[in-house]
């Protein structure tokens, strides 16, 4: 992943708009939009100021990287392979593909539930339109994947159904929500994410022909 897509989903997991980082970095939102685009690159200066409002190092805004897990020992490796494994079963057999409902476990929450084996997979939100929720895999009982998101939709031509079939879509490269990209009649479905499945943060968005109809933030990974 290259710098454009990084600032992007850095700074919309932040909830900066382009002004607001702008505004922040006491720069043009010009800029901003030519960094994004890859039309331009920032100073060492204003490389350092995304850094530190980030929270991310230099090096890591500066280097090309991919969604690849780094490399692991192999008992380790196993374990995360079973994981993904696991959840991408639990996806199309829960809200993406409706399926598994339960009872709330919150005040006006939204639950669904899928279990096998020694694996359990709980996913809850709440809200509508705009909201927020949490995904979680028990093995043996015991806590070992997490993932939070929050989203919201922007126009009335959003389709659920579109986004219940993009994340039925995805895939053991692109275990987070739904694939890399995902197209289907005039909607698209697009997903970027920083990190691998141990420790990562991503968006995804969906456009109705040229009109961006949803976008969602989220971040997870192992727990230990």
């Amino acid at each position: 992943m290259i710098f454009s897509e990084k600032l992007q989903i850095l700074r919309k997991n932040k909830g900066y708009t382009q002004e607001g980082l702008a505004e922040k970095l006491n720069i043009s939102r010009q800029a901003i939009a030519k960094w994004e685009s890859g039309q331009s690159y920032p100073d060492i200066a204003n490389l350092i100021a995304i850094s530190t409002l980030m929270n991310v190092t230099v090096d890591y805004l500066v280097k090309d990287q991919d969604c690849s897990p780094a490399p692991v020992p192999q008992a380790e490796h196993n374990d995360i392979k079973e994981i993904i494994r696991f959840r991408l079963k639990a996806n199309v057999n829960t809200y993406a593909g409706f399926m598994n409902e339960v009872d709330s476990t919150r005040l006006d929450s939204h639950d669904f539930r899928f279990e096998e084996g020694n694996f359990v997979y709980h996913d809850t939100y709440v809200g509508g339109e705009q909201f927020a929720g949490e995904e979680a895999v028990w093995k043996n009982g015991t806590a070992v994947y997490a993932m939070n998101y929050m989203g919201r939709v922007l126009d009335e031509r959003f389709s659920g159904n579109f986004l219940k079939e993009a994340l039925r879509a995805a895939t053991a490269e692109m275990p987070y929500r739904g694939p890399e990209l995902y197209q289907s009649g005039e909607y698209s479905y697009r997903c970027r994410v920083t990190g691998n499945f141990a420790w990562f943060q991503g968006f995804e968005e969906i456009h109705c022909k040229e009109i961006k109809v949803y976008e969602c933030c989220f971040h997870g990974g192992l727990l230990r």
